[in-house]
Order: structure tokens, then sequence, then C-alpha cells
């Protein structure tokens, strides 16, 4: 008998329709099996709710937020409940507290600081589904809070890791982890299997299969986590410790995400505590900063730039322009009409030149690079927004992506 950890995912449960198709999935995940099935609000209910409290207040309190999101999870996990008990299943339905989640007092960002799912265990030895509200959890001031966006992946692979589960399952509307963007190329390939770290970089690079944090905490504790789709059988992509034979390909993936921004902040005064201070700034706003790159100093001057998520662009230059006055700087520039490119792999570590490919296939295609980024087994390059599309066909294209680590179906 395995244990086994299924999240089902907003469009999975979006309707009564989907979500009694949900069951059905489950009961039969559920013969022979032990199962707990972590749930996402339905369909853009989050969305809707967000919506409805800039309604009643531009700035809501982040408390009452969570007061008010955590109930779209909660909605979902009974109905979920009732519909295996109409298949004859047992189940039972939790809030995140109710498992046992505990978090930090960090309010619509919270992390997770232990499990303790006993309830979920006593659930489980009696026969029962249990059914798992995802993105929340109890403060240790007994208040709730939520996960941020993404947060029911996180709750799957949380559980998962306690329970000591066989595997977590995290169901989408998508088959699997593609090389790229099938939407924009058309010959992208699903992945078998893809190493927790180049998942990790996919994953924070602007792929959206899986939430980052998520695939932080399965590589911590070793949990095997399969992404397949809600609505096919098929199998779907492994995200798994780095296997013999995985360095042989050079780039795995190619990702981009087209929510950034850059800003430049010009003349800087070249001296000790200056980036201190200009990033203090940013931090105080709560702003999560990407990409940083600090121009040769001249005359004693020097230029910034660096990008942020294209949400965060306007309370980003209104921070650095209050500091660019106090600092003594010449001014502020600002883009909004950037995208992030990126090539991933393993194999990186163990091949020379790849960098240099990258670079030579956007200039053959005319995009020019304003900003490079590299770590051991990624190299990222913003572009002109209106170039991302182009540039991940071509590099796609280059590195013949996928050829030999892609499933055959």
């Amino acid at each position: 008998m395995a244990l086994i950890v299924q999240k089902y995912g907003g469009s999975s449960v979006a309707d009564a329709e989907k979500i009694a198709n949900v069951a059905r999935r489950v009961a039969d995940s559920a013969a022979g099996n032990q199962v707990v099935v972590v749930v996402s609000a339905m369909g853009k209910t989050t969305d809707g709710l967000v919506d409805l409290a800039r309604q009643i207040t531009p700035s809501p309190d982040p408390r009452e937020m969570d007061m008010l999101l955590a109930t779209g999870e909660q909605i979902t996990t009974a109905l979920l409940a009732m519909a295996l008990q109409r298949l004859g299943a047992k189940a039972r339905s939790f809030t995140g507290p109710q498992a046992g989640l505990r978090t930090n007092s960090a309010h619509t960002t919270a992390r997770i600081t232990r499990i303790e799912p006993w309830r979920v265990r006593q659930a489980l030895d009696a026969g029962e589904v249990a059914v798992v509200a995802g993105f929340q959890g109890l403060s240790e001031e007994d208040e709730i809070a939520t996960l941020g966006r993404g947060g029911s992946d996180l709750t799957g692979v949380a559980l998962a890791a306690a329970l000591k589960a066989d595997v977590c399952e995290i169901y989408t509307d998508v088959d699997g982890v593609y090389t790229a963007d099938p939407n924009i190329v058309p010959d992208a390939k699903k992945l078998d299997r893809v190493s927790y770290d180049e998942m990790l970089e996919m994953a924070s690079l602007g792929a959206k299969v899986l939430q980052s944090r998520s695939v932080e905490f399965a590589k911590k504790w070793g949990v095997p986590v399969h992404v397949r789709s809600s609505f096919k059988r098929d199998a779907g992509t492994l995200v798994t410790r780095e296997e013999r034979g995985m360095e042989e390909v050079v780039v795995t993936g190619v990702t981009h995400e087209r929510n950034q921004a850059k800003i430049s902040i010009l003349r800087v005064p070249d001296r000790p505590g200056i980036a201190a201070t200009v990033f203090g700034a940013i931090a105080e706003a709560n702003i999560v900063v990407d990409m940083i790159v600090q121009n040769i100093s001249r005359d004693g001057y020097t230029d910034m730039s660096f990008t942020v998520p294209r949400a965060d662009f306007q309370r980003a230059v209104t921070a650095l322009q209050g500091v660019s006055a106090k600092v003594g700087a010449q001014g502020v520039l600002s883009d909004e009409r950037v995208a992030k490119v990126s090539i991933v792999g393993v194999g990186m570590r163990s091949h020379s030149g790849v960098a240099s490919r990258m670079f030579a296939t956007l200039a053959r295609e005319g995009i020019n690079i304003q900003m490079i980024s590299t770590s051991e087994i990624a190299v990222s390059c913003v572009i002109e927004d209106k170039y991302a599309e182009l540039a991940v066909r071509a590099l796609h294209d280059t590195f013949e992506v996928g050829r030999a680590r892609a499933s055959a179906g």
C-alpha cells in the first residue's frame, strides 16, 4: 500500500463537474492506497476575492486578507469530500490549520515552520481520504496565514514530506514539464524527468508549472514530485534527484518571463554604503530584485541597473526617486518593456561555450542583450519584450532542446 499526496490546482476544480471528475480520479487512486488530496480554490476564486477586497479598500489589512482568501480553498475541500462520499468513498476535509501546518507571522506570504499532521494520519489510518485546504496554515500567534501565490503546491509537498509519502502528484492543466512553452514552440517536448535544481531554476525563471518554494522544499526533503494532467491519464514529468546521464544534455529547457521591468539609477557616487542605501529603499518597499548590474566606476561615479516584477515597477521607481536625490545621483531611468529569456540545464556544468552560443543566437536574430545573469546551471538575458517569443524559439532550435531527455509522447 502506497501513501500518495495529490494536489489539484484551481483549473482542475473550477466547477462542480470538474470537482466530480477529480473525485473519480481520487477514488481510483484510493483503491489499495492511502491518499491525501490538497486542493486550491475553484478557478478564479482567489482573484475574485482580491478584487472584492479592493472594492472595499485600496489597501486591505494583511491579516484580514488572509481571513478572506483562506475561505476559497475551504469551499473546495468540503465540496470534494462530499463528491467522494457520494461515490462511496470515506473522506474527511481539513483546513490547513486542522491539518497541522504551522507558519510564521508574515501574513499573505507566510512560510511553513513545522507540520504536525496527526489528524490527517488518523484519517488515513481509519481508511479515509484526507482532503486538505492548500495555501494556508496557522501562525505561532494562532492566526490564519496564507503562503502566497502557488502556495497549494507547497502545502502538498510539505505534507508529503511530513507523512513520508511515496510521491507527491501535482495535477494541473498541463501534462508535464516541457522544454519550452508549447504555445510558443510547437515542437517543445515533454520531459520524462527533470532534476530538482533544473526545476528550481526553471520555476524561478518563468516556467509556471510549479511554485519555486515547493521545489525547494521537495529538494530539501527528497520528495519525488510527479507533475501530471488533471484531464489525461498519461504519465507526466518526475521531478527528482539528479541522475547519471542528465549532464550529457547541455540545455534541458528554455524559459521566458515577460512580467519584468528594468530600472537604472544614473551616476551614483561610487563609495561604500551607496548600494546598501539604494537597495535598502527597495527592500523597505517589500520589492524583490532580480538581476543587478553595476557599471565600472568612472570619475568617481557609476550606474546601477536592476530588474523587478512589472507589478512592482511603479513602487520601485517611486522609492528610488527619493533615494536618488538623497545620494546625489543624476536621476532614474526605467523601462517596462523588457523580458527575461533563460536556458537551463545541469549539463552546463561540464560543457563549455554554452553562454557564447546563446549570445551568438540572439545576435543572429538581431536581438540586443541589455543585462546578463548566470548561475551554475542557467544563463539569463534581459531583452526587449517584443523579441521574447522569437528568442525562445531560436534558442530552442540552437540547443536542440529536449532531444535526448524528452518523452516520445
